[in-house]
């Protein structure tokens, strides 16, 4: 078992790793290697080969190939060490990393989440912490501002959908492109070498790397370390070597003297040319994505002493060699490795471009999971891969669509240059999102001087745009393929999440009061039958529309009555303890309870075999010290509804399933043993089946986004009751039709 495993069985989270032993934190700094900073470390491949693309390959001389390098160098210090390393890593959000993590950072200090649900008893949770200093003007003021104008809380909702959509674009062209970059070397010993057969090759990896993913990383990541680890030596080696070779006086390049000269002496092909410098930081995201996965200090440790440096050494010595062989500039990289050694480079570089896939499908597989959890995106089959090490994850439907666009690019374009082109423009969109968020919580959540946010924002955020404008000039030869990806993504995440956030609506509007059912009653002859019911809603207080519906052509329903709320909150994960929220529902003759399960968005949602039990566990602990305290408040309680069934519940309260586990067993039995035996007569899933149609005054374009768009979305994904872990044979569908 690896030391990350062994912290894990331990109990040790993320965020607590930075208290373990320095054995331990170099030990996980080595294994980030090949989780981390295996795209990263690849970018030497095509870097210099992208740049010199275009008209720029006319300007060929010193000056430029170190003007060239003096960008590459700064842009990798300034964006690489300086942002992400000395800035953005310290805003974890419980140890985890990534767009969302600082989202919903933003989301839980100004309270501007848009999930439906949210109750103050949430705050309570161990990993919902928003202790710090007071308030300052500043960060008074932007929670004034969001609270004032909900259309910039959707705003910022749909601006971080668009990172992550372009960051599920590198999911699409990082394993084309460094594969693709890989294989081409072997053209130099076999030059009579078709470039069909370089593509063909190139597929075929791309099929076997995408048909290994349902075996999990943990299966493959104990090789990952030493290949990246080698990768790294080989590169930095022959960049010495190139070094003292070739020309010593690469060195001078390091001066930002030679940056102007290379844009005044190149003037506008220059800067379109920096679409190519930008791919020198590809990657750089994964140290702040995977955070969750090792320590901070174990991630810095391993690009400060091994990463930074020998990519560093690389280019200077790709540049050196450059600077003596102009003719070789579309080939530089296999060029300039040895004779001598030169296979076993080929052999790990395509390793090493695996790897790098690797890491990039596997943050895709995250991302689509969290937006999965946030309602941005249609409900697909989540695995875990691994028992013990948590979040390493596998999505069936979305490993083969990317498979299936990974192998349209490398077949469509079959060039490099185009992709680095299209992979550019992705890359600095991510970086120029975190860069906002970034601001955004210096001034919320650290509650710094706006100055301070301004100046973080102004530097960093005006380089990124630099390299965006550059990006977006390379729209026709190859940069529209993430900004087509990005906008059909966008397009199914925001129509889910806007036909979602519909139904809830309306299921709020028409929510049934538990008067109404009580009253209704005897007029329907309603009778109850042996058994346990469980209601599935979106709804945490009122009974949903569709029990009404289903009550009212079928009046009969269970002895004991529990209305199932499944929803996710603003915090990474929820422990078991936590998880259960149990409450009363009307009047205690009912035998009706509410049960809210709770979840993070980086928690599996699916219930195990074992729920029924832990459930009704819970209920009846519930039951046993409602009677001891019927009107004393107590930790961890909320004692509130905002509905009806108050009125026949003014004692009510809301107990949190940890705060039961230690009280004494009250006298209530008589309600405990029926609730037992319901239970021994058998448990009842009862889900509502609904169907979203427009209204018919909507306009066209809602009517094509929500009878066509998610209609076919909302049939073609996976069923509640498979996400939920419910056995078919006892499965009750109602079905129902809402206009939105």
């Amino acid at each position: 078992m690896n030391p990350s495993e062994e912290l894990m069985e331990q109990g040790i989270s993320p965020r607590n790793m930075q208290k373990v032993s320095y054995t331990t934190v170099l030990t996980l700094a080595y294994q980030s290697l090949g989780v981390v900073y295996g795209d990263l470390s690849t970018s030497p491949l095509y870097v210099y080969k992208t740049t010199f693309s275009g008209k720029l390959s006319f300007h060929e001389d010193d000056e430029e190939i170190f003007g060239v390098l003096s960008f590459i160098f700064w842009t990798f210090t300034l964006i690489a060490l300086c942002k992400y390393v000395f800035v953005v890593m310290l805003a974890d959000d419980n140890g985890e990393g990534g767009t969302f993590a600082l989202y919903s950072l933003l989301c839980r200090h100004a309270r501007i989440s848009i999930l439906p649900n949210q109750e103050i008893t949430d705050e309570k949770l161990s990993e919902y912490v928003t202790e710090g200093t007071t308030d300052t003007w500043q960060s008074s003021a932007q929670k004034l501002f969001f609270d004032k104008h909900p259309r910039f809380r959707k705003g910022l909702l749909v601006f971080v959908l668009f990172g992550t959509c372009m960051a599920i674009g590198d999911g699409v062209l990082t394993p084309a492109i460094s594969v693709l970059s890989a294989v081409s070397g072997i053209k130099l010993k076999f030059t009579e070498l078709h470039d069909n057969y370089v593509v063909i090759i190139s597929c075929v990896l791309l099929v076997g790397l995408f048909s290994l993913q349902h075996q999990g990383t943990h299966r493959v990541a104990f090789m990952f370390a030493p290949i990246v680890t080698a990768w790294l030596l080989c590169i930095s080696g022959i960049g010495i070597y190139n070094i003292f070779h070739w020309n010593r006086r690469i060195f001078h390049a390091l001066s930002p003297v030679y940056m102007l000269k290379f844009l005044r002496s190149t003037g506008v092909e220059g800067w379109v040319s920096l679409a190519g410098v930008v791919l020198s930081i590809t990657g750089v995201e994964a140290m702040f994505a995977n955070l969750g996965h090792f320590s901070p200090l174990s991630i810095k440790m391993a690009f400060t002493l091994l990463v930074y440096p020998s990519l560093v050494i690389s280019y200077m010595g790709e540049a050196a060699f450059l600077s003596k062989h102009h003719e070789d500039i579309q080939r530089s990289f296999y060029k300039a490795i040895p004779e001598a050694v030169f296979w076993p480079v080929f052999i790990i570089a395509t390793f090493a471009s695996v790897v790098g896939s690797q890491a990039v499908i596997s943050a895709t597989f995250s991302i689509i999971s969290q937006c999965c959890a946030l309602k941005c995106f249609p409900r697909v089959k989540i695995v875990h891969t691994s028992s013990k090490i948590y979040g390493q994850i596998y999505i069936p439907e979305v490993n083969w669509m990317l498979m299936c666009l990974c192998l349209a690019v490398t077949i469509g374009l079959r060039d490099t240059n185009m992709m680095g082109h299209a992979y550019g423009l992705a890359v600095t969109t991510v970086m120029f999102v975190t860069t906002c968020l970034m601001a955004l919580v210096m001034i919320i959540v650290w509650k710094k001087r706006i100055l301070n946010a301004v100046a973080f924002l102004m530097l960093f955020g005006s380089i990124e745009l630099i390299y965006i404008s550059a990006s977006i000039s390379k729209i026709p030869e190859g940069g529209w393929i993430p900004v087509v990806l990005s906008l059909i993504f966008m397009g199914v995440t925001y129509i889910w999440n806007y036909g979602t956030m519909m139904k809830h609506q309306f299921d709020v509007e028409n929510k049934v009061s538990i008067n109404r059912i009580v009253c209704l009653g005897p007029s329907l002859g309603m009778v109850r039958v042996p058994g346990i019911g469980l209601v599935y809603t979106n709804l945490v207080t009122g009974i949903p529309p569709v029990f009404g519906h289903f009550v009212t052509n079928l009046p009969a329903f269970h002895k004991v009555l529990i209305f199932v709320c499944v929803k996710s909150v603003q915090v990474p994960h929820v422990s078991g303890k936590e998880r259960l929220l149990i409450g009363r529902v009307g009047p205690k003759e009912c035998g009706m309870f509410r049960c809210i399960v709770r979840y993070g968005y980086k928690d599996l949602q699916q219930e195990t075999c074992n729920f029924e039990n832990i459930l009704v566990s819970s209920i009846l602990q519930f039951v046993e010290t409602e009677e001891e305290c019927p009107l004393k408040p107590i930790t961890g309680c909320s004692r509130e509804f905002a509905d009806a069934e108050a009125r026949y519940a003014p004692d009510h309260t809301f107990v949190d399933s940890n705060d039961v586990e230690n009280m004494e067993t009250s006298l209530s039995k008589d309600e405990s043993l029926r609730i037992l035996e319901a239970k021994e007569s058998g448990v009842t899933y009862i889900l509502g089946h609904s169907h979203a149609k427009a209204k018919k005054s909507s306009s066209f374009f809602k009517k094509v986004a929500i009878d066509i768009v998610y209609a076919f979305l909302r049939k073609n994904c996976r069923e509640p009751d498979v996400v939920l872990n419910v056995p078919h044979t006892s499965l009750l569908e109602v079905g129902m039709i809402y206009y939105v």
